[in-house]
């Protein structure tokens, strides 16, 4: 029962977090694909660094903003009276973070292989630029997003560093599939490691996989 409650914590919070960072990765893959402005590649790069940071650097980052005492975190808390910092929103958030620059970098380059002939044509039909974007380019860029999707989800599945940092491992509240073998581990509960492993190993890997066959399969072109 244990493990499958880690199990449920672990995938609904990792889908909530591809869902609240999706809309926000799409709509700036489709600008980093087809439009240039000052500052592009500062921007892309900014965007990146989640990526080859330390994750527990990243959660340091988080933690200043989001904790109480942060800019963010104390706003919220002042007026919702709702802590970020060491609750599921934290792992939410953490996971999002960490899975947004697969999200957008799986999104360019699926509106880098839209033609731009057919968005042309819709404009010369008439259509508004919002109109192209959701009845052309979003509709022929889906395998790459749907692939990004799932490399994304894979990502926030297997999230420690910053998810430990910002919200911690407590048992019940905000455990994880990742902190919960590193912290079996560090008491010594080698047995009860293994069912935690394979649900990681079979997850991602299964994940990984069907991404990849997204990507290859004819019948999903545009």
């Amino acid at each position: 029962m244990e493990y499958l409650q880690i199990f449920a914590f672990t995938a609904a919070c990792a889908l909530l977090a591809v869902a609240l960072a999706l809309p926000a990765a799409a709509g700036l893959g489709w600008l980093l694909a087809r439009k240039d402005w000052p500052g592009k590649a500062l921007f892309e790069t900014l965007c990146t660094l989640p990526l080859v940071l330390p994750p527990v650097a990243t959660g340091l980052i988080l933690l200043e903003i989001l904790g109480r005492r942060g800019w963010v975190g104390a706003w919220f808390w002042s007026w919702f009276g709702v802590d970020i910092a060491f609750t599921w929103r934290a792992v939410v958030v953490a996971m999002a973070v960490m899975a947004f620059p697969l999200l957008v970098g799986s999104a360019r380059v699926a509106f880098e292989e839209v033609p731009r002939r057919q968005e042309d044509m819709a404009r010369t039909l008439g259509l508004a630029e919002t109109q192209v974007f959701r009845r052309v380019s979003l509709p022929l860029a889906r395998r790459g997003l749907l692939a990004g999707v799932l490399l994304g989800y894979a990502r926030a599945l297997g999230e420690f560093g910053a998810t430990i940092t910002l919200a911690g491992a407590i048992p019940g509240r905000t455990e994880t599939l990742a902190s919960a073998i590193y912290s079996r581990l560090q008491l010594g509960q080698d047995d009860s490691i293994w069912p935690l492993l394979l649900f990681s190993l079979c997850g991602a890997f299964c994940l990984v996989w069907v991404s990849q066959q997204w990507l290859r399969s004819p019948r999903n072109a545009a």
